[in-house]
């Protein structure tokens, strides 16, 4: 078992640093970097300028406010399973936007929290809803985090949202008759909780061991024109298709 009594306290302050900038989305001077950690400027300055010389932050020039540089991203995809995930589901995600018009986005857990690793932008239409890359998911109640929520064995699924910070963002009773829904159907499909005109859909994406690795979602925009080329429904047969297709790509067999 690996021993609790080693120190780094360094390597500590660096990871405290990057975990305090994850959630602060204009990012922090050196000095409220201090401030909200309780530390002393003296002891965050040096590896504050380190880190930004190894392009895991960088300083904007105006507000002197550090954030995460996309490095960090790059890292966590060459060094975890994300890489080939997105590998496999790129091409396949350019194909699916172009032809629906719409953008798509990969989602994993991590932690409490989903993940977007990958998206694609919609190339045709000068309107665009898409995620960002990186960003923060609610596993509770957007369509991608509930998709990969039912797809954990029950052990897993009750371990997760034990570790889901109160006050939650739905009750538990609506977001049990949604694990219901999606254990029977294999997807979810609901309008946005948090944008108007909008229709979230996602399917899960499996492994070779058949487990759900990841959640392919499509923000569908509703508009006036009709000039979208598929339904919402067309919209939901190409997504199911194309999770199939990059979950095969990922050796997955029925």
């Amino acid at each position: 078992m690996p021993r609790n009594d080693y120190s780094a306290p360094a390597l500590e302050k660096g990871m405290d640093v990057i975990e305090l900038l994850a959630d602060a989305d204009s990012g922090l001077t050196v000095t409220e970097i201090a401030q909200r950690l309780k530390r002393r400027l003296s002891e965050l300055f040096r590896i504050v300028v380190v880190m930004e010389r190894r392009g895991w932050l960088q300083k904007d020039p105006e507000t002197a406010r550090y954030t995460i540089c996309y490095h960090v991203l790059k890292l966590a995809h060459r060094g975890t399973p994300a890489k080939t995930l997105a590998m496999a589901a790129a091409s396949e995600m350019l194909q699916l936007s172009t032809r629906i018009n719409q953008s798509c986005h990969l989602v994993v857990r991590s932690g409490h929290q989903g993940l977007v690793i990958l998206r694609q932008e919609n190339q045709k239409r000068h309107a665009n809803l898409s995620v960002r890359l990186g960003a923060a998911i609610d596993l509770m109640s957007s369509c991608s985090g509930q998709v990969l929520l039912a797809h954990l064995s029950l052990e897993g699924f009750e371990s997760v949202v034990q570790s889901v910070p109160k006050p939650w963002s739905i009750s538990r009773a609506v977001l049990d008759r949604a694990m219901k829904r999606i254990r029977k159907q294999g997807y979810e499909m609901h309008p946005s909780p948090m944008t108007a005109g909008v229709t979230d859909m996602s399917y899960p994406i499996r492994g070779f061991d058949g487990n759900v690795v990841a959640a392919l979602t499509i923000p569908y925009l509703h508009v006036y024109d009709k000039s979208l080329p598929t339904t919402v429904e067309q919209t939901r047969r190409l997504l199911e298709q194309s999770s199939q297709r990059i979950s095969r790509s990922l050796g997955w067999t029925r």
